[in-house]
């Protein structure tokens, strides 16, 4: 008998806990993304003052499946935060599930190994937060190097 009276409550329990593993998607309005750009680097130690030339690809992905979003500016720095060059004429929409992207030639070496973007971005209604990070990748004779960089939010508006 006692039992049975327990059931409900555990019943309860049971939906009211969250699933181990369950993540909650926090959803946005807007955000300034800092990502980390790397139009050279230093690889080598007998090489040390020889910069390692990149191209980098900012890419922009839109995760949310049913809203769009829309950038206002894609800017790119150097590694003293100079701006170098501005990607945006005008704003950018970005449909659900959509992605864009911009590169950085590996001729630019302006930037530095400091170099970074600065992407704004809103949306009318609260969207699942966009992925946004950068992708470097050079090779040099027989050599390649590529790796990722992935954006910070910096400033946001959360959405309800």
């Amino acid at each position: 008998m006692r039992n049975k009276a327990l059931l409900p409550l555990l019943l309860t329990l049971l939906f009211l806990v969250r699933p181990a593993g369950a993540v909650v998607l926090n959803k946005w309005l807007g955000q300034t993304v800092y990502v980390p750009v790397y139009s050279h680097i230093y690889a080598d130690d007998r090489y040390r003052n020889t910069p390692f030339l990149l191209t980098a690809t900012l890419s922009i992905r839109n995760t949310d499946p049913d809203k769009s979003l829309t950038l206002k500016s894609v800017d790119y720095y150097d590694s003293e935060g100079l701006l170098l060059h501005r990607y945006l004429d005008k704003p950018v929409a970005i449909g659900p599930l959509g992605s864009t992207y911009h590169v950085v030639p590996e001729s630019e070496s302006k930037g530095g190994a400091g170099a970074k973007f600065l992407v704004e971005w809103e949306a009318p209604a609260a969207v699942i937060e966009p992925i946004i990070e950068s992708v470097m990748i050079g090779t040099k004779m027989q050599q390649g190097i590529s790796f990722i960089s992935t954006g910070r939010v910096i400033k946001g508006v959360p959405g309800r």
